[in-house]
């Protein structure tokens, strides 16, 4: 009897998978200051490197969370990204650094390589990196310090 069950269980889990392209696809929440925003998410190479490019608006409530597991040193720039962004770098579940209403880089250089770096030059570690529109911290009061608890239900 508990085989038959184990075994209608990883039938319907296989279904749910297949039927999701492959993975169970999740849409994290996460409470900024006195707001509640959905994030895309960003864990491959490929969609980190491709981030928010070629966006022409982002919704007040949305974003991106790009994910570092196990912490890493990053720098972001803004090549192609086409509004300004707030960039809240995240380690251990805390705020360690905000940049502000980040411009977007009009450089024309395939390869970006004269678009300012953020936080600077000097790398940081962390776990998670959200991006929202740009004055969203301030419209919303989220500040360096603040802790992120992220809601990973469908």
């Amino acid at each position: 009897m508990a085989k038959t069950k184990i075994a209608g269980a990883c039938a319907l889990l296989t279904a749910l998978i297949l039927s999701t392209g492959g993975a169970l696809a999740m849409t994290p929440k996460v409470k900024l200051g006195n707001e509640t925003v959905k994030l895309e998410v960003a864990q491959t190479k490929k969609e980190i490197e491709d981030g928010l490019m070629y966006r022409t608006s982002l919704p007040e409530t949305q974003g991106m969370v790009f994910l570092f597991h196990p912490s890493s040193k990053v720098a972001f720039w803004m090549y192609h990204t086409l509004i300004s962004l707030d960039m809240i770098f995240v380690k251990d579940g805390k705020i360690v650094k905000i940049c502000k209403d980040v411009p977007p880089c009009k450089n024309k250089d395939p390869q970006g390589s004269d678009c300012p770096v953020y936080p600077d030059r000097n790398l940081i570690e962390v776990s998670e990196v959200i991006e929202v529109n740009g004055g969203f911290c301030d419209r919303h009061g989220v500040k360096e310090g603040d802790e992120v608890k992220f809601d990973f239900q469908k």
